[in-house]
């Protein structure tokens, strides 16, 4: 059975199948040029098929009504650009006196080359026209996608955005969104007019003149498009070349900018520097490749426009010459001949850039196809906490099939009450945070708050349960204020003022020469460790969840930046179910319940004072702690 079979009985039967799978993606380098070609044009089709509901919208009866007007511009451009010439023709042959007396005492060669002009002008007039009305509908398109592509990487799950580079991935949609804006100018705009204008010349060819004109017309067009279209998929490889060379260079500048800091304690500015050179080397190669070809592409394509072109005009001056033709006759063929080569010129770069549009298109329809791994189930219900029960059933999960990280695992966490998950580093402690906020679905057993299963109830109704105070909190480049309001949407300055002051920070922002309008800077890198922690507890507050999560919140500060925050996150818990990961053991020892873990599973759970009594991996935890800070 050959691959094309296989590739259809596997589609049928994925389609027949009850449960949808996601579309796999496909190695290009395993791929031969024939069938990567082949990927590239279905890629294509899909593309076009997802871009047309935006040009002819269902739910916005405007759309249709635009895209109509734009096409009818269009065609009216067209049929005066075609009638053009005939004026043209007929001022030269008033000038050569070729035209009857009565009809040169009517109209005569100023008012023909007038009427000329004003084709010429109405012409232009036109497509600005089609232009102005097809404005709206282009950009309404691109708005969408973009939002929709936007939202989409939002709901993708944590597991995708760990495994993908930021730099790319912004890459993916600029170059996908750009693509839209120039397949909706150009394939609509360019290669349909030009084919419609090319039908209506070689009519007027065939019968006012004779076959021969028309055959000449016909065969160096075949050969332009036929030599376009072949050069043009040679340089399409280059160019794809160049696009992953580009993206590998943006990767990485934007890599090395994210770790300014790291880059300066290590010297690595020079290190940074050829790294980055390296790969912009790669570029150039790529990109030196693509102006060569180019120059190649633009003297075939001249080569075979003006061998079709003298051809043309050498059975007109015969023409001319025998007595057949008048003067005007043979202008008239010339500016029709030069009026198709025009556009014909650009039908190389508009072909490569629909192509290359295709395949940007393509990656960001491929990103949206991208599946979710947590998804809401169709009966899902919003989460209800009534009294903030948490309970981890016999819970087990895997990152990777063959690494389990919890291996049956069981904790309740009573109403208000404050749990402690401490242990070595790979216990499975910020696994089992990740898990309660819904990051991931358990692989087996449970978790359930006051009754309901995470898996049953919607994921927004989650994240509106649960705060999270992480370890290092990262705030957004806006200032002091927007960063504590982000906490609830719609919050009031009182509100946030009231939440600055119950996390001790108020008096700080107050002191701002700004207050409030002070900005943070990019990841809140104008801010010290324990400011951007306080500014997080500040913004939990504000969304005041019923239940907590703090994540190591204080292990990246110092002893007594840590003393002061833990004050104003004991204060924070009051009245909620708050499960606390810590590495430092001090922090917790006012906890309700104190689990430890190993491995992935529970070795000991009790007060601190009962763990200690037990002498047992929490004893020994906390006695090398001590010597430790001794």
């Amino acid at each position: 059975m050959n691959s094309s079979q296989d590739t259809a009985q596997s589609t049928k039967a994925a389609s027949n199948s009850d449960t949808k799978t996601a579309p796999q993606p496909v190695d290009p380098n395993s791929l031969s040029d024939q069938e990567l070609l082949e990927a590239e044009r279905a890629s294509g089709m899909r593309t076009i098929r997802r871009v047309v509901p935006y040009l002819w919208s269902a739910d916005a009866p405007w759309v249709k009504t635009r895209v109509i007007l734009a096409m009818a511009a269009l065609i009216f451009s067209k049929f005066i650009a075609v009638g053009t010439p005939f004026f043209y023709k007929g001022a030269v042959d008033a000038l050569a006196g070729d035209l009857d007396p009565g009809f040169m005492l009517a109209v005569g060669a100023i008012g023909l080359t007038v009427a000329y002009g004003m084709a010429r002008l109405m012409t232009v007039g036109f497509q600005q026209l089609r232009d102005l009305i097809f404005a709206a509908v282009g950009q309404r398109a691109l708005r969408k996608l973009a939002l929709e592509t936007f939202t989409h990487i939002h709901a993708l799950s944590l597991r995708y955005h760990i495994t993908r580079k930021t730099g790319g991935l912004s890459r993916i949609i600029e170059r996908g969104v750009k693509g839209v804006d120039f397949l909706l100018r150009f394939l609509l705009f360019s290669i349909g007019p030009l084919v419609l204008e090319l039908m209506m010349v070689s009519i007027i060819l065939f019968l006012l003149f004779d076959a021969t004109y028309l055959v000449v017309l016909v065969g160096t067009i075949t050969l332009y498009v036929w030599f376009t279209f072949r050069v043009t998929e040679w340089r399409v490889k280059i160019r794809r070349e160049m696009n992953a060379q580009d993206t590998d260079a943006n990767q990485k500048a934007i890599d090395s900018l994210l770790n300014f800091e790291t880059v300066k304690y290590f010297g690595a500015e020079a290190r940074e520097a050829a790294r980055y050179d390296a790969a912009m080397e790669k570029y150039e190669q790529a990109a030196l490749k693509t102006s060569y070809t180019l120059g190649a592409l633009n003297f075939g394509q001249s080569f075979l426009i003006t061998s079709g072109l003298v051809i043309v005009m050498v059975l007109a001056a015969m023409g001319v010459q025998s007595g057949d033709l008048t003067v005007g006759d043979f202008v008239m063929v010339n500016a029709y001949m030069i009026q198709i080569t025009m556009p014909l010129n650009f039908l190389g770069t508009v072909y490569r850039e629909i192509r290359q549009a295709l395949v940007d298109m393509g990656e960001m329809f491929d990103l949206l196809d991208q599946p979710a791994d947590v998804q809401d189930k169709r009966t899902a219900s919003p989460l209800k906490v009534t009294e903030g029960e948490i309970v981890f059933e016999d819970l087990k999960f895997a990152y990777d099939a063959d690494r389990e990280i919890l291996k049956g695992l069981s904790v309740r966490v009573g109403p208000g009450e404050t749990v402690a998950l401490v242990g070595p580093s790979g216990s499975g402690k910020s696994t089992i945070g990740r898990l309660l906020f819904r990051f991931y679905d358990v692989t087996g057993g449970a978790i359930r708050i006051d009754g309901q299963d995470l898996r049953d109830v919607t994921q927004v109704s989650v994240h509106d349960a649960i705060g999270v105070v992480p370890q290092d909190t990262v705030l957004f480049n806006d200032t002091v204020g927007y960063n504590i309001a982000y906490g609830r949407a719609g919050a009031t300055q009182d509100q946030i003022e009231a939440a600055a002051k119950a996390a001790r920070i108020h008096d700080f922002i107050a002191s701002l020469p700004e207050g409030y309008e002070t900005k943070v800077g990019e990841r809140g890198l104008k801010l010290s460790g324990g400011e951007k922690q306080r500014v997080g507890i500040a913004r939990t507050l504000l969304k005041d969840p019923p239940i907590l999560l703090l994540d190591e919140a204080t292990s990246a500060l110092d002893t007594q930046t840590e003393r002061d925050i833990q004050d104003s996150l004991k204060a924070m818990g009051e009245g909620r179910s708050v499960i606390t990961i810590a590495h430092r053991l001090s922090t917790v020892v006012d906890a309700d319940q104190i689990v430890v873990l190993e491995q992935g599973q529970v070795v000991e759970h009790g007060t601190h004072d009962e763990l200690l009594t037990q002498d047992g991996r929490y004893a020994q935890m906390w006695h090398r702690q001590q010597s430790e800070d001794s």
